[in-house]
């Protein structure tokens, strides 16, 4: 009974998974920044128009909303340009978003550097660990990947999204799409 209830929830995970860092398992709803701004802009909360992100009157939870679902489209230098302009980009969730599109984006080892810095800053950020070990799968390295799964279990993240992230990685060898 265990394994097929941990089947179905593998079948359905890419569904529910959470992108870059939110603490919502949903998809992010598409807002006015993907289906009405043009390429590069967000849409501010305050005027209620589109405009670039460094103008953007928009506080920093809502640039990292704007960065999830950037990010969940695809577009991963939109996300990147929004991180850019948080009044803090060396948070734990900032690094994580970072690392996040730059390996989606395909520049592996600069995601994987601010992984790396994500846990510098917090240790116990199971996202970072998840997207990282999905790295590692995505690499190739099925030694390393384990070795972020395991962290994850130790650091209380067991039946948590990292982890099953992760473990569905590690079983098939693809990570998640977000």
């Amino acid at each position: 009974m265990r394994l097929s209830y941990l089947a179905f929830a593998f079948a359905v995970l890419p569904a529910a998974a959470f992108c870059a860092g939110s603490d919502d398992p949903a998809p992010p709803k598409p807002t006015e920044t993907t289906t009405v701004c043009a390429d590069g802009l967000v849409w501010d909360l305050a005027t209620k128009s589109c405009m670039s992100p460094a103008d953007s009157t928009n506080d920093d939870n809502a640039r990292l909303n704007d960065v999830r679902e950037l990010a969940y489209a695809g577009y991963y230098q939109a996300a990147l340009d929004v991180l850019d302009t948080l009044d803090n980009p060396a948070a734990p969730f900032a690094l994580t978003y970072y690392g996040f599109a730059h390996r989606k984006a395909g520049r592996i080892d600069l995601g994987m550097a601010y992984y790396d810095a994500a846990l510098a800053a917090d240790p116990d950020n199971l996202l970072a660990r998840s997207y990282m070990g999905q790295g590692f799968v995505a690499s190739g390295d099925m030694v390393q990947a384990q070795v972020q799964l395991t962290e994850i279990r130790m650091r209380g993240g067991r039946d948590t999204w990292p982890e099953l992230a992760l473990a569905q990685a590690i079983a098939t060898g693809v990570g998640t799409t977000y």
